[in-house]
């Protein structure tokens, strides 16, 4: 078969499945962005905008805009192909930049299979979550405006599916219908526990299973993923743990949300509202895959916040890895996390009580093995990329194969 993969972030969630359909023998183009990583076995083509966004356009269109943009970019680079006498048996992208808004304008005899990864709700998500971030009734028409795109590429998409139940259940009820639940997959081979990992801190300290060790990683440090309820309960984590290391991974920049009023980072933000920090609070940011993983794996208790919002593949990696993770009451967490089986909840705003149970998760780290167990056992019983990777192709198959 010929497989058409799209991500502006190349390979994005088809990490895993673009390789292996080209390892099998498939030949594989993907379309993205310049200056992208290139998976083993993949041709990839890159596109570029031909222009910015309109200065000034209304505020609710900028993105709408953006995506029009992207998809009309991608579209010029389908059409060469088309040109060229290549057509794909299958097309899958993110809708999420508009990257896949004219795909079947290109081609609209080839099956088209869209991965439905968020929709913007007014209520019940991310939109108003937070009190101390709301924008009132701007924030509800935003919302719907930015959902332009989704709705255009759901519509067009013969399938979809998406990585959960709830992200499935943000979508109009009308598409319900089209929208599978497949996950992208962890690699519970590689990511396993390994009780003689070790992890070393930018100051040269070692860390092993033997110590107590908190972790929080995010890809970048803001709110959506709770790191200023998590730092505002700190202090008293660390007043009542006065011999655990605290490990923070994550970078400066916004992937969601707003940056703080005045600029900076949260980090800087935060920081400045609880005062100085000991040093056995280390700040990492980003750092490789494999050290990583070593991180998850000497952890005593690792904390996952999010707004309802997209999981993070970050929370069930440590659940992989057989780490203790205590997550926050939230939808998509709820999935996945019942509390008191495979890990803890915690309430995402009460960081009194986020403190109280982060403190007694450390004091209970040498009594939970089968917590870690059962939450490596959920991972590979649900989400284990090998089972993940065959209801992808049997997606692709049964797009590709005439009713």
């Amino acid at each position: 078969m010929r497989i058409l993969f799209v991500h502006q972030n190349c390979p994005g969630q088809f990490r895993h499945i673009a390789p292996a359909l080209a390892a099998e023998g498939h030949e594989v183009v993907f379309i993205g962005q310049k200056d992208k990583q290139t998976p083993a076995g993949v041709k990839r083509l890159e596109y570029e905008p031909h222009r910015a966004v309109t200065p000034k356009v209304h505020p609710y269109l900028a993105g709408t805009e953006a995506a029009v943009l992207n998809g009309q970019a991608v579209a010029r680079v389908a059409f060469t192909l088309k040109g060229q006498g290549w057509s794909p048996d299958a097309m899958i992208g993110n809708p999420g930049w508009g990257e896949t808004l004219f795909l079947k304008d290109v081609w609209p005899d080839r099956p088209l299979i869209s991965l439905s990864e968020f929709y913007y709700n007014g209520s019940g998500s991310d939109v108003g979550f937070d009190p101390e971030f709301a924008t009132g009734p701007d924030a509800l028409l935003r919302a719907r405006a930015r959902n332009a795109q989704h709705l255009l590429a759901i519509d067009a998409a013969d399938f979809a599916y998406a990585p959960t139940e709830w992200q499935k259940a943000q979508f109009p009820a009308a598409y319900h219908g089209k929208i599978r639940v497949i996950h992208d997959g962890i690699d519970v081979d590689r990511v396993r526990p390994d009780p003689g990992a070790s992890f070393t801190l930018p100051d040269g300290t070692t860390l092993t299973r033997g110590d107590e060790v908190l972790t929080y990683v995010s890809r970048n440090l803001e709110p959506y993923r709770g790191f200023h309820s998590f730092m505002r309960a700190l202090p008293r984590v660390l007043e009542g743990r006065p011999e655990a290391r605290v490990v923070i991974v994550g970078g400066d920049e916004v992937s969601y949300g707003a940056r703080p009023r005045g600029g900076g980072s949260w980090r800087d933000a935060m920081l400045a509202e609880t005062g100085p920090l000991p040093e056995r609070v280390s700040f990492t940011g980003r750092i490789p895959y494999n050290a990583y993983l070593d991180l998850l794996r000497v952890s005593s208790v690792h904390l996952y916040l999010t707004y309802p919002f997209v999981l993070s593949w970050s929370m069930l990696e440590a659940m992989a890895a057989g780490a203790f993770v205590l997550g926050s009451a939230t939808p998509p967490v709820e999935e996945v996390i019942e509390d008191g089986r495979n890990g803890w909840l915690v309430d995402f705003f009460d960081t009194g009580a986020m403190a109280d149970r982060i403190v007694a998760a450390l004091a209970a780290r040498d009594r939970v093995q089968g917590l870690r167990n059962a939450a490596r056992e959920t991972v590979v019983r649900r989400y284990a990329l090998a089972h993940c990777l065959r209801q992808q192709k049997a997606l692709i198959a049964e797009a590709v194969t005439p009713s």
